[in-house]
């Protein structure tokens, strides 16, 4: 069994699940998030709330649990890095939620993934976050293995950098997952097979969250962006349309390559397709991430606007944890995990 903190929109539990564990609990401060929870596993309790409010005895009592009976605690914390008004990082206080919780539940083990800017963080003594994890995990009677993983080598056709943090009990064999694929990842063209025509906004759906909102001007600079290429890198482009990119703007306005894996995702900039003259749809982000076509996002639509308090379809999938890294992390921990069991009795 498992329990997720910061489950947005389902990343680590869909990955976990593929890899034979079952999540009983999800908490989740974002609505749009908590309602495609709730639509893609409905044995799962979701609670929609801040994981600070939320007290884990109560919580592990109104679940059935005991101390020692949970096999995996997850937590996925928001990739974006905004400062507070107090200049602290609002990713560090769900790190220390996952202690709280793992003090009173004590899993098997512990799975934090985050964005790589995570690991040098350091918080307001001045110490590096990862050093106070390792000491406070140890105090549990944890040992703490920690590392950047690309999903791209774990089988997602994107090349997402994640920064990894497993806990397990101390001296039980555990190793980070590394190229495990002797074959190279999925590509876009591969990931992208077999989907219908998107529908255009306002028509019925020919395939869930697969809906072309491209505005009629973005369909003209996408127009001039090669196939690979961005539109800074773009010969014939006007200057008009070119506006004032540099050759160093590699991320904006990005056309995908069909023979090669994908960029990272950003929740801010939608990728183009490879080859019609539009932004990629929230299926296609999806297919992308690594998600099955079966979970289906809820909310509204992709916008451009980082002004938007909830998040949208899109965001829901770029700041997700690819369920393919989940899962094969997961899956050496439930290979430790029995191991632990048989060698008890």
């Amino acid at each position: 069994t498992a329990f997720s903190l910061c489950a947005g929109a389902g990343g680590i539990d869909v990955g976990i699940r593929q890899a034979g564990f079952r999540t009983l609990c999800a908490i989740e401060s974002d609505p749009h998030c908590v309602a495609t929870l709730r639509r893609n596993d409905t044995r799962k309790v979701v609670w929609q709330a801040d994981v600070g409010v939320i007290d884990p005895a109560r919580a592990m009592a109104a679940l059935g649990l005991t101390a020692g009976t949970l096999g995996l605690l997850t937590c996925g914390p928001p990739t974006r890095l905004v400062l507070g008004s107090g200049g602290e990082d609002p990713r560090i206080p769900a790190m220390f939620e996952v202690l709280r919780f793992a003090t009173v539940l004590r899993p098997y083990a512990i799975l934090i993934a985050q964005a790589p800017a995570f690991l040098p963080i350091r918080i307001a003594t001045g110490r590096r976050l990862l050093e106070v994890l390792r000491e406070r995990l140890d105090g549990l009677g944890y040992d703490m293995h920690a590392d950047v993983v690309d999903a791209c080598d774990l089988g997602v056709a994107q090349r997402r950098r994640c920064a990894v943090v497993v806990g397990v009990p101390k001296e039980r064999p555990f190793e980070l997952p590394r190229a495990e694929l002797r074959t190279p990842a999925p590509t876009v063209g591969t990931a992208l097979r077999g989907l219908p025509a998107p529908s255009r906004r306002g028509e019925p759906d020919s395939f869930p969250n697969h809906v072309d909102i491209t505005p009629a001007r973005a369909r003209e600079r996408i127009a001039h962006v090669p196939e690979g290429l961005w539109l800074a890198k773009a010969r014939d482009a006007p200057a008009a349309v070119r506006g004032r990119l540099t050759a160093r703007d590699t991320t904006k306005f990005r056309r995908l390559n069909r023979t090669a894996v994908a960029p990272t995702l950003h929740v801010g900039e939608a990728l183009f397709h490879p080859t019609e003259d539009r932004y990629i749809t929230t299926r296609e982000a999806a297919r992308l991430q690594g998600f099955p076509d079966k979970h289906v996002f809820e909310g509204p639509l992709l916008r451009r606007t980082g002004r938007v308090k909830n998040l949208d379809q899109y965001r829901q999938v770029a700041s997700s944890v690819p369920p393919g890294l989940a899962r094969s992390i997961a899956r050496d921990l439930r290979r430790s995990l029995r191991t632990t069991i048989l060698r008890s009795g």
